[in-house]
């Protein structure tokens, strides 16, 4: 094989795919296969010599790129096969072509999640500011767009989201009416309407995202809640009201690390002494890392999913008590599979309010997600936190049981 950058591309798929088997097709038509034969296969055909060299000096951001230009082209299955290859083979490993890359993203790290408030506003309008019916088409029906909670692993969509919403109910101990109840990054929100209307809290619910913004208020007019539940456009460092539950679901992936001090310090201000808050995000098993460029360019400007171990010290540092941590494991990969049934179906109608370069990077957002939920080391974790030990009772068991009471309840 001639040096070049088809050199450099053959000796990172060489050195990368261990198991399973990649077929590539070059652009002069030759083939050349990687891997042993065990797991995962897949091909792609690379159309053109400049994705060869795009592909060799930045693969983690060209891949996307060339799937939403066209510039490859699956074969012996889709996307999802082709990226289940890569993910399966990267898992836990440090890839020498590539570790000068991830070292770079580390170091500017800082930078790119700094994220100011004027910041924080437009990368959220980059991505939850698009047309309202895109998200109609693959959410359920209370477009819940953060990782639902499967009890058997077998439920709806919709069954699976009302469970989180209940799992989380559960957690923030909402023993009685009336509760004041905050809910940072309430999206279209459906967390903060359940509230309400199901365990009698009053909920401000507050956003970045002008359309998320509308549609929240437009469904509390319509459930005839607005006198329960406000929504404001406000960034949660500009909050100085005190409340008796916080909840956020979905929105610390988008805070940054640089912010996690405030962000903290925050939610610390805001809860009353014996209040009761849970954060629930994606975050990594396998330690600190860094966003990926195509995710970060395309998808989450700002965003970063944490290790754990990134997030303990700000929460210790803000005199928060951390009381309850779980990690769900495939709950996200379950979740983005029925999501992407959901856009296949759909997706004459979502290429009708776009175009099919945008189909195809919704379709590489979505299979990626969900093989670095199955395939590496994302999962997620709800934090449950309070600022005096003696907020919730000795044992889980309320939790549970609070839980057991919401499913016996009667169907309205």
């Amino acid at each position: 094989m001639k040096f070049g950058f088809r050199a450099a591309l053959h000796h990172l798929f060489t050195a990368t795919i261990r198991q399973g088997r990649l077929d590539v097709i070059w652009p002069d038509d030759s083939r050349t296969s990687y891997g042993d034969n065990t797991g995962f296969t897949a091909g792609m055909r690379i159309r053109g010599d400049s994705w060869v060299r795009r592909l060799a000096l930045d693969p983690g951001l060209a891949l996307g790129e060339a799937y939403m230009e066209q510039g490859i082209m699956p074969f012996n299955g889709g996307i999802f096969e082709l990226l289940g290859v890569f993910y399966a083979n990267i898992r836990g490993r440090v890839i020498p072509a590539l570790a000068w890359k991830e070292k770079l993203d580390q170091f500017l790290r800082p930078l790119l999640q700094a994220n100011p408030a004027t910041r924080a506003k437009h990368n959220v309008a980059h991505h939850y500011d698009l047309n309202g019916r895109l998200y109609a088409l693959f959410l359920d029906r209370d477009r819940q767009y953060s990782c639902a909670y499967f009890p058997h692993g077998d439920e709806t969509l919709e069954a699976a989201q009302a469970a989180k919403k209940r799992h989380i109910a559960a957690k923030l101990a909402l023993t009685r009416p009336g509760l004041e109840v905050l809910d940072i990054g309430c999206g279209w929100g459906g967390m903060a309407l359940t509230l309400a209307r199901e365990y009698g809290a009053r909920v401000l619910g507050i956003t970045l995202s002008e359309e998320q913004l509308a549609a929240a208020r437009n469904r509390a007019a319509e459930a005839g809640l607005s006198e329960r539940v406000r929504f404001e456009l406000r960034d949660y460092r500009a909050l100085d009201q005190t409340f008796d539950r916080i909840v956020s679901v979905g929105m610390f992936e988008h805070v940054g690390v640089p912010n996690y001090p405030a962000y903290f310090a925050a939610i610390k201000r805001c809860l009353k002494p014996d209040g009761v808050a849970l954060v629930h995000s994606i975050g990594r098993l396998a330690g600190p890392s860094a966003t990926n460029g195509w995710i970060a360019k395309y998808i989450f400007p700002g965003g970063y999913s944490p290790a754990l171990s990134e997030v303990m010290g700000p929460v210790e540092a803000s005199g928060l008590i951390t009381t309850d941590i779980e990690i769900l494991r495939l709950h996200y990969a379950e979740t983005l599979a029925l999501w992407r049934k959901r856009f296949a179906a759909n997706r004459d109608a979502i290429s009708a309010l776009y175009d099919e370069r945008f189909c195809r990077m919704f379709e590489f957002y979505l299979a990626g997600s969900e093989q670095a939920f199955r395939l590496a080391d994302h999962m997620n974790f709800q934090l449950q936190l309070t600022r005096e030990p003696t907020a919730l009772p000795l044992t889980r068991d309320y939790m549970f049981e609070a839980e057991r009471a919401r499913l016996a309840e009667p169907a309205e």
